[in-house]
């Protein structure tokens, strides 16, 4: 499987490479991309499969993502070579001629000099300090013209290695939705109450709605047995690859202010518990889209909206790294990424996770228990 993984390996292993930032990226992605392919191939017999299969997701996501980077990188740094070399065309073209004319002629000829002994010996002196200085030029024009050669065969390359990138994830994610809807290995805290949850769920209007009544709707009593994050608190991750698009009570274009952070990341890509807690909540909740609230302490609740596929069930006690779902949209195209790729544009993240966190019935800034730079 993966087999761009040999082409690479061998451009980047080559000399001309060895230094070289973007084909060195491109190449630890793809080990990363063939690593989840062999995960995926061995998920199957995972006493875990839930976990291996996560962690497999997680490896194609990243490699896909590093792969993308490295590739954008192999792209500029192939058409910043290409015009310094072609800026430099006139010297080049001078260079090799004085470097094919002192090949032809034999070494005595290139030291005699018409001034006898004494000028013989100034030119001797001459081409001495000359001959390591086109050396050096010759070196640096060999070493940019290979480096342009490996990064056109790693572009060429390129859509053979996204494809299978991306198949294998789509594989991976089916495998984890199917997984995870066979579990039964989870210990529960509580039984959800289904005649009071679609009660709530009929009734509410907002999240505090939805965080305020969730006590009504469980048989049992979780206070204080729900497992505790508090000593990893501002240190937690994101439950999700992707980049702040907006913070803590910050105005959207349309003039909505809202108690949370919204995460911009990629189609399909999928969202974990990134601490150990207990599944308070998952399904569709008004404009949210899919909703998942997991307690990780007792009466501390994260609340994720926008999902399209959720996982788990009410009184789950999920480890930590467990995944709750996945985002919406579609895998963009190989040429959609390798047109963004030319364009100098990185992934499209057209997706959104919105992240509220409620300390008992008051909404706080998720920075103040997430890693948020």
């Amino acid at each position: 499987m993966f087999r761009a993984a040999a082409i690479v390996f061998a451009l980047w292993s080559g000399a001309a490479m060895a230094e070289t930032g973007p084909a060195e990226a491109a190449q630890a992605a793809v080990q990363r991309i063939e690593s989840a392919a062999l995960m995926l191939d061995d998920a199957s017999s995972a006493d875990d499969r839930v976990a291996a299969l996560t962690e497999t997701v997680r490896a194609y996501e990243e490699g896909l993502i590093s792969l993308r980077e490295g590739l954008r990188r192999a792209s500029i740094r192939q058409t910043t070579l290409e015009q310094r070399l072609e800026a430099k065309s006139d010297e080049i073209a001078n260079l090799l001629g004085v470097l094919q004319s002192m090949s032809r002629s034999p070494a005595p000829v290139l030291l005699l000099h018409p001034a006898g002994a004494l000028g013989t010996a100034r030119s001797g002196m001459i081409v001495a300090d000359v001959t390591p200085a086109l050396q050096d030029q010759a070196n640096e024009l060999k070493a940019e013209l290979e480096e342009v050669a490996t990064l056109r065969d790693l572009q060429a390359n390129a859509a053979e290695m996204l494809s299978e990138g991306l198949d294998g994830a789509q594989a991976a994610r089916t495998a984890l939705s199917e997984a995870v809807s066979k579990r039964e290995d989870l210990p529960q805290r509580f039984v959800e109450d289904q005649v009071q949850m679609a009660l709530l769920i009929a009734s509410v209007e907002t999240l505090d709605a939805l965080a305020s009544g969730l006590d009504d709707t469980i048989n049992g009593d979780v206070t204080g047995v729900a497992p505790d994050a508090l000593a990893l608190r501002g240190e937690i991750p994101l439950p999700v690859q992707g980049r702040i698009l907006r913070g803590f009570n910050e105005e959207d274009l349309a003039g909505i202010v809202r108690p949370g952070t919204l995460i911009a990341t990629q189609p399909r890509t999928m969202v974990v518990t990134p601490v150990a807690a207990t599944l308070r909540f998952r399904g569709q909740l008004l404009d949210y889209g899919n909703v998942v609230v997991t307690e990780p302490a007792a009466g501390i609740l994260f609340i994720y909206a926008g999902l399209a596929d959720v996982f788990g069930e009410v009184g789950d006690v999920l480890p930590t790294g467990t995944p709750v779902g996945l985002m919406g949209g579609d895998a963009p195209l190989v040429d959609e990424i390798l047109t963004d790729l030319d364009a100098g544009a990185g992934a499209r993240a057209t997706e959104s996770l919105y992240l509220e966190v409620r300390e008992g019935q008051t909404p706080v800034d998720p920075a103040t228990w997430f890693a948020i730079e």
